[in-house]
């Protein structure tokens, strides 16, 4: 599934790599008018049972403090199903708006998409019924 909104200037795109992990991957401007999209692709990945949400953020150019919100939010709706959300490859813009703000303490940052994923494999399974 892939969205492509250039009237955003965001660019979201969501590959499904296991019944329960996601990668999304993020480019362009991540602000007030384009975190609601965002948030819509993290929410619809966890209510279709993923609850490791791998956010691939190599192309993110900007992120404002909206987008931290999403981030914030998303965490803990994963967390809500016994899950995490993973944010890989920051830009250094991003990465330095990440240790600024302290997400990176709350959030697990990995260098490389392929870091996250292993890590989302070390992960305690889901407690039964979910």
């Amino acid at each position: 599934m892939s969205t492509d909104n250039e009237a955003l200037n965001v660019e979201v795109e969501v590959e499904v790599r296991s019944p329960d992990t996601a990668v999304v991957t993020v480019g362009g401007e991540l602000d007030l008018d384009s975190a609601t999209l965002l948030h819509h692709h993290l929410v619809n990945q966890l209510h279709h049972g993923r609850r490791h949400l791998v956010l691939d953020l190599a192309a993110l150019d900007f992120m404002d403090s909206m987008g931290l919100n999403v981030l914030l939010r998303a965490t803990r709706e994963a967390r809500q199903v016994s899950g995490n959300l993973y944010v890989a490859a920051p830009t250094p813009a991003v990465s330095r708006l990440l240790e600024l703000t302290g997400l990176s303490a709350t959030s697990p940052v990995y260098a490389t998409v392929a870091d996250a994923l292993a890590a989302t494999a070390e992960a305690p399974a889901a407690p039964q019924g979910q």
